[in-house]
């Protein structure tokens, strides 16, 4: 009999082939979920987060969301360049119109330049700007590079020291650092030491030998607070004044621009850090054309001349890149108690005479009141003239002048070829109180080394006071309480170290002299500047023919009408005004006849 196959195997086995396809289609399905799930976390956090992230960086950027201060884009762009407009701060005439931005950014900023204050960063004049922050660094902010200009530029002019005047023979007047030859005090008029016969245009070499004692130089250009440039810029000029063309006038100016141009410290600011010392007027070296027959050489009317700071024994009140400091004495202390003892001695000095005045008269100047100043002084009987004429004259011997000085309570100081005078010095060396007849002989002039407030150390008598209405000078110093007196001597000779170069050999401890002051007041410009830069400071309102009025401003003060307007009023071509360019270049080659009149 056949066996019929149980009915509970056939069921069993179907039972155990479903189960193991429900496994199957779990796996799949939990392989789908997983791939699933996979990409939604990799669409999530790869794709799409990156691109939440790169939006956050931007939204949340606070620098982004805040009203953003504007710098001229000259300032940090073109900062380079080596052809900046007159004024520190202005637009490049070649650049781009500047973006209108608005107080407050509204859409996000998908494609944008660097950050201004990451610009600021990297400006290279930071590093020098943040030394002034050290305090264990005595230097911070002080420091100043010295370019190694090519000897043709400085030493090799005192080599041809004979040629360096027209009628001077300048090699005596080189020695000594540029002192000159030492004086002897045989009448006891000077003190034992620190006197030299020195020349009144020997202010280059005096300047720069000073420099090389100067405490805070470095080599490292990028720490510098200011770059000065050992260029003879005086003596250069003088050798060609007389008998040249304007070619060889400006060649060595020209030369020292290219070379100056071509060195990466003048990247730094295109030359505004720069700055260059010249014993004369800045007549002679303004020359107004491209005629043979015109005075002077044309070194700063240059493009990068303008940028940097020249200065001059007299400057121009019309015009920003040139500065006065003190015409030189004869008095170069090397110590301290020398100092001292000049000034105790200075003020115990008894002063016969109310007035003098040391100098000549100018009869081919129609405008000139030494007429009028001569014919007072010897006329009063408390008035002392030294008359300086043609061939030997006491007014050309240091002893005689000084000792007039040093015997008078007041000594005049009308114009001399231009505005200024030596002679302004050495009388407040005497402790003598000088008496101006026009604000560019010494107001306007040595804003850095003398009292803004001129009524402390001087007294100003108006040149038409004179001319038209005839005043008695005895009369109006006469009325001047005598207490007043005693306290404008006193300040006088409070100013003598502001006003006299130490010997450059040494240095001075206590004191502060006319070099220090002279470079402290440079770093504090370029210091300004930099300042100015950094926090987006422009100074598009300023007027270079009012130059002169600028450095007379207290702070916070504006710019308007003076009292001395009528004394710098920029006349028109060919209006007879003594003040214009052509007039005071006529009146720089004056003072060089005159020069030759004192050494003839």
């Amino acid at each position: 009999m056949r066996r019929r196959s149980p009915v509970i195997n056939s069921s069993d086995h179907m039972e155990k082939s479903t189960v193991k396809s429900q496994h199957s289609r779990i796996c799949i399905l939990g392989f789908l979920c997983a791939f699933f799930w996979g990409f939604l976390f990799y669409f999530h956090f790869v794709i799409i987060g990156s691109r939440s992230i790169q939006l956050t960086s931007i939204s949340s950027d606070p620098k982004t969301l805040e009203p953003v201060h504007v710098i001229r884009p000259n300032h940090v762009e073109n900062i380079h360049k080596s052809e900046i407009r007159d004024s520190d701060l202005a637009q490049p005439k070649n650049s781009q119109p500047e973006p209108v931005i608005t107080d407050q950014i509204t859409e996000p900023v998908t494609e944008q330049k660097p950050n201004d204050v990451d610009k600021l960063k990297e400006l290279p004049f930071m590093k020098a700007l943040r030394t002034v922050d050290n305090t264990s660094d005595p230097c911070g902010g002080r420091y100043v590079y010295v370019h190694d200009l090519p000897p043709r530029f400085n030493e090799d002019m005192l080599k041809q020291c004979r040629s360096l005047s027209k009628w001077t023979n300048m090699c005596k007047f080189t020695t000594n650092a540029g002192l000159g030859p030492p004086l002897e005090n045989t009448e006891g008029v000077f003190s034992d030491n620190g006197w030299y016969a020195t020349n009144q245009f020997a202010v280059d070499v005096i300047f720069s030998n000073r420099m090389k004692q100067y405490e805070c130089l470095t080599k490292d250009s990028s720490l510098a607070a200011a770059i000065f440039v050992p260029f003879y810029a005086g003596f250069d000029i003088a050798r060609y004044l007389w008998g040249y063309n304007i070619s060889t006038r400006d060649a060595a100016s020209l030369d020292l621009v290219d070379w100056l141009q071509k060195r990466p410290e003048w990247g730094i600011m295109g030359g505004k850090d720069h700055f260059l010392v010249a014993g004369r007027i800045t007549w002679d070296f303004r020359r107004l054309s491209e005629e043979e027959t015109d005075w002077g050489n044309k070194l700063l009317f240059l493009p990068a001349a303008k940028n940097m700071s020249m200065l001059v024994v007299e400057s121009s009140p019309w015009n920003a890149n040139d500065f006065a400091i003190p015409y030189p004495t004869y008095f170069h202390p090397s110590k301290d108690a020398e100092v001292f003892a000049w000034q105790d001695r200075m003020m115990n000095l008894e002063r016969k005479w109310l007035f003098c005045f040391a100098g000549a008269p100018r009869p081919d100047n129609p405008k000139s009141i030494r007429g009028q100043i001569i014919d007072q002084c010897k006329s009063s009987k408390v008035g002392k003239l030294l008359e300086c004429d043609l061939g030997e004259s006491k007014c050309h011997s240091p002893s005689s002048i000084m000792q007039m000085f040093q015997s008078s309570v007041f000594c005049l100081q009308p114009q001399g070829d231009s505005y200024t005078r030596r002679s302004a010095f050495d009388s407040m060396l005497a402790g003598c109180i000088p008496v101006f007849f026009h604000p560019g002989s010494a107001y306007t002039q040595y804003t850095w080394h003398l009292p803004k407030n001129y009524t402390k150390y001087s007294v100003f008598i108006p040149e038409d006071d004179l001319r038209k209405r005839n005043i008695s000078i005895e009369e109006r110093l006469s009325q001047i309480p005598q207490d007043q007196v005693r306290m404008m001597r006193e300040e006088v000779i409070n100013l003598i170290p502001r006003l006299i170069y130490a010997d450059p050999r040494s240095k001075l401890d206590s004191h502060k002299d006319a070099f220090d002051v002279s470079v402290q007041a440079i770093i504090d410009k370029v210091t300004r500047l930099r300042k100015d830069i950094i926090e987006g400071r422009t100074d598009d309102d300023f007027i270079e023919e009012l130059s002169w009025k600028y450095a007379l401003l207290d702070e916070g003060e504006y710019v308007g009408v003076h009292e001395w307007d009528p004394f710098f009023s920029k006349p028109k071509p060919n209006d007879g005004n003594s003040d214009s360019d052509g007039s005071a270049a006529e009146a720089a080659k004056n003072s060089w006849k005159n020069e030759q009149r004192e050494h003839s």
